[in-house]
């Protein structure tokens, strides 16, 4: 939900990495069938390209005033956190304006000003500092300081049993629905790597291994975030319907919402040990996603295109695929652990300082959400695409939901 490269970037389609290139005849049209060739590589592209590009590497003063936006809009989520609920107290909306947390302040208020600044024409312009990937890994690298590694430890048992059994099923009925709905097979390993794993950073590494089609990673990354979204707040509504404990809710939201930043903000809307588990759970997913990309490889070389020039896959895969900022987490969580120990009650000052941090970079990441949240790219994709991702997210629910209550039933902070 490791996210190894900015959602943003990845949902651009003119982004000119030529691992994702793919030959004329290998191209995917709306529906992932074959389309028009792609562009020479010669010659000066297109004005809305030369936008794009402009776009994905802005000038220092645009990139400033964006970061600027993020911070006041940070520092706007954190006193409505406070103002409303002090204002409301008392009258009937005070117990709701009480239950909301930062993570829904934070992505409605980025919604709001993404509006606004596509209206004025300034968002594409602001976009560089939009740094959702960045946010969000620094901000979980922290949380690691807040988890004693106990925790992890007891957990990390059923949440690689629960990754396991998930990442398989899902990915294979993703993969299976794909066909029967008679998507490109490039496609097909980018929405099941999606699905099952961690959204928009799977997506790219399955991208890179089966040299799928820009276009085929745009629409599956504007996917992601589309179904991303509303996850955050149906899935904590959800647990509340159900009556999962604190430990299965978290469970279930690591292991179903596809991206990192949204598992966050929805663990977060549960409570703090939900938050905990759900971030462990879709670290442990993470890993796996090297695992995929090298099998994604070794597949496409060998039995899809094996006379395509594809270089054959090899150990070192697995290692660049690996999301680093999980050794993060796991670093951060012994060191605050260590500390602890070693500090008692004198060293609580330097956890709260760690905290207030990880806060500060999670609303960041939050509202960058809703800065980049587009939903005009997913008119090219067709309904295909969005069928066999609205399908293969209802069995990851289901999946997901009896994995996590049984697995952690029994769980205890």
């Amino acid at each position: 939900m490791g996210d190894n490269t900015d959602a943003r970037a990845a949902s651009t389609p003119e982004s000119e990495d030529p691992a994702l290139a793919v030959p004329a005849d290998e191209s995917a049209d709306r529906s992932g069938r074959s389309a028009s060739p792609r562009r020479p590589e010669s010659g000066p592209p297109p004005a809305e390209e030369r936008d794009e590009t402009s776009v994905s590497s802005p000038s220092v003063p645009w990139l400033l005033v964006g970061l600027a936006l993020v911070l006041g809009l940070a520092a706007t989520t954190r006193f409505l956190e406070s103002f409303v609920p002090e204002t409301t107290a008392g009258t009937t909306f005070g117990g709701f304006a009480e239950a909301v947390e930062y993570p829904v302040y934070a992505i409605l208020i980025g919604l709001l000003a993404n509006g606004l600044l596509s209206l004025t024409g300034l968002r594409d312009r602001l976009a560089g500092a939009f740094r959702t990937e960045f946010f969000i890994k620094t901000g979980l690298v922290l949380l690691g300081s807040t988890v004693l590694f106990d925790v992890i430890v007891r957990a990390a048992g059923p949440a690689v049993l629960q990754a396991l059994l998930l990442v398989t099923s899902v990915f294979l009925f993703t993969w299976w629905i794909g066909g029967r709905f008679g998507l490109d097979s490039r496609l097909r390993a980018l929405l099941s790597s999606a699905v099952s794993i961690c959204g928009v950073s799977a997506a790219i590494a399955a991208a890179g291994a089966v040299q799928a089609k820009r276009e085929q990673l745009a629409y599956t990354a504007s996917l992601v975030i589309v179904f991303a979204v509303p996850s955050i707040f149906l899935l904590p509504w959800l647990v509340q319907l159900i009556g999962l404990n604190t430990a299965q809710a978290g469970a279930w939201i690591g292991g179903n919402i596809d991206t990192t930043a949204a598992v966050a903000a929805s663990g977060a809307i549960v409570g703090e040990e939900a938050l905990q588990i759900a971030s462990i759970v879709k670290a442990t997913q993470n890993v796996l996603m090297g695992v995929v990309a090298v099998a994604l490889t070794a597949y496409f070389a060998y039995r899809v295109a094996p006379a395509g020039g594809s270089a054959r896959p090899g150990l070192g895969a697995l290692w660049e695929r690996f999301p680093k900022f999980v050794l993060g987490f796991l670093l951060a969580s012994v060191i605050a652990t260590v500390w602890a120990n070693v500090t008692g009650d004198s060293g609580e000052a330097g956890l709260d300082t760690a905290k207030a941090l990880r806060d500060w970079f999670l609303i960041a990441a939050f509202t960058s959400i809703g800065l980049e949240f587009k939903l005009s790219s997913l008119r090219e994709a067709g309904w295909r695409p969005i069928g066999v991702f609205a399908l293969a997210t209802v069995f990851n629910l289901l999946v997901g939901l009896a994995l996590a209550a049984i697995l952690f039933r029994n769980f205890a902070f």
